[in-house]
């Protein structure tokens, strides 16, 4: 048995499909097949269905590949260990991210990071909330940058910033150029994310139950750039993320009201597992990531932040 058959049967496992997970692992599908049968060989077991499409473990497979996991798992940590102890800022950085905050946040942050850390390997995968707690406690990612504000065992949180929740509103709405109350929007015509984004959630806190609106179209979508475009075709309107709004022309940002008499907010946080031991690569991602943004969004002060659980 060999590491590189260990990983091999965890890219299998994660693809599915034995020419992407040879792809995945830079080898040839016959290599990657002839190493996965040579250690089911030498185990006396099967370790996948290749009947079944797609591929998928056996009940032995799955057990074994959860093993392997943790097996991998510890040797990065030994990697990680001795780079820690050498002071190296080197080796990879498997990173998590909301899909609300990603596409504002990595354009400012990646360029940075790759410059001035150009032996780190950086993995970013974009991943609702429960996707991301789950990878973590897993310890599939390293870190997580999400709405964090609810505790998790052996998940250690440390805030980053806050931002505001906005009210974006059509051309030609008719609401008033000031901020508004809320009892002024109708809530016929928000649109929203949909279920499992901890954004939607944190709106219907903001906003109440949307069980009794009636909307003559109920789409509920995966990306706010999508809900922003139909904010733009003139219809509805839609809560943006301080970041998100910062990403809009001039002429858009005229559509954009804060609430009246309250300021809701979101606190942005960095999640890592107890066990993860490069300390000092938790410091150096927090401080790029707090560089890299308005400094006005580090005020907890400018309002109140809103739980999404």
């Amino acid at each position: 048995m060999t590491l590189t058959q260990l990983e091999y049967i965890v890219a299998l496992d994660a693809h599915r499909n034995f020419a992407r997970a040879a792809a995945h692992c830079f080898v040839t599908q016959p290599t990657l097949s002839m190493q996965i049968r040579k250690l089911e060989d030498e185990l006396g077991i099967v370790l996948f269905d290749r009947n079944k499409k797609p591929v998928s473990p056996t009940s032995i497979g799955a057990q074994v590949i959860a093993e392997a996991h943790s097996t991998l798992a510890s040797l990065q940590k030994i990697r990680e260990v001795v780079h820690q102890h050498t002071d190296e800022i080197a080796g990879r950085l498997r990173m998590g991210m909301i899909p609300t905050l990603s596409p504002y946040l990595l354009p400012r942050l990646l360029p940075k990071l790759a410059k001035k850390y150009p032996k780190i390997d950086f993995e970013i995968e974009e991943l609702v909330s429960e996707q991301l707690v789950e990878k973590l406690h897993q310890e599939q990612l390293d870190i997580g940058v999400w709405v964090a504000n609810r505790r998790e065992p052996d998940l250690v949180h440390t805030p980053l910033f806050y931002e505001k929740f906005l009210i974006y509103l059509p051309e030609g709405h008719p609401y008033p150029k000031s901020s508004i109350a809320l009892q002024q929007l109708d809530m016929n015509h928000i649109w929203l994310l949909k279920e499992g984004h901890c954004f939607r959630d944190q709106v219907e806190k903001i906003c109440g139950n949307f069980a009794q609106s009636h909307q003559q179209i109920n789409f509920l979508s995966g990306s706010l750039e999508t809900l922003k475009k139909m904010v733009d075709q003139h219809y509805g309107f839609t809560l943006l993320p301080e970041l998100a709004v910062r990403e809009l022309s001039a002429e858009q940002r005229e559509n954009i009201r804060e609430f009246r008499n309250i300021q809701p907010l979101r606190e942005i946080s960095l999640t890592y597992h107890k066990r993860f031991p490069r300390e000092k690569l938790i410091r150096i991602t927090k401080q790029e990531i707090q560089e890299s943004i308005p400094p006005e969004l580090l005020n907890e002060e400018r309002g109140k932040v809103i739980p999404w659980k």
